[in-house]
């Protein structure tokens, strides 16, 4: 049913039957779809969004995006609607409470802001690499 457009540079798919058409703006790294395509074509909307994150727009403006489970989990966003086990918070203060005070005690220490990203650019990146094994 879609066909891919060639030489327009704006269009990464479209339906000649009935107009639809899913935009991606250059130098845009998303896609980016209206709402009213999104509602209508909501199946397809999926499938897109399961490929690759798709822009919401509605009036020509962003007004959200939508991306797979698989790639929210490499987010915090989970996290954000995670329960938490009751005494998380209490276990969270004491881990905090403990690690400083190995490093008062000088048995650990502190990173800069930017090898603290580094190492964790690290740790992530190696993350990915095992799932993809």
């Amino acid at each position: 049913m879609q066909k891919l457009l060639t030489g327009c540079g704006r269009h990464v798919a479209h339906n000649g039957y009935n107009g639809y058409c899913i935009h991606k703006p250059r130098g845009a790294p998303m896609k980016t779809m209206t709402a009213r395509d999104a509602k209508n074509r909501f199946g397809e909307f999926l499938d897109l969004a399961r490929r690759e994150p798709v822009v919401v727009t509605k009036n020509d403006r962003p007004v959200g995006i939508m991306i797979s489970i698989e790639d929210a989990a490499d987010t915090l966003i989970p996290e954000l609607f995670m329960d938490k086990e009751a005494g998380y918070d209490e276990w969270l203060a004491a881990k905090v409470g403990k690690t400083l005070q190995r490093v008062d005690a000088g048995k650990a220490t502190l990173h800069s802001h930017a090898d603290a990203l580094a190492a964790l650019d690290a740790r992530i990146e190696a993350k990915r690499a095992r799932k993809a094994a």
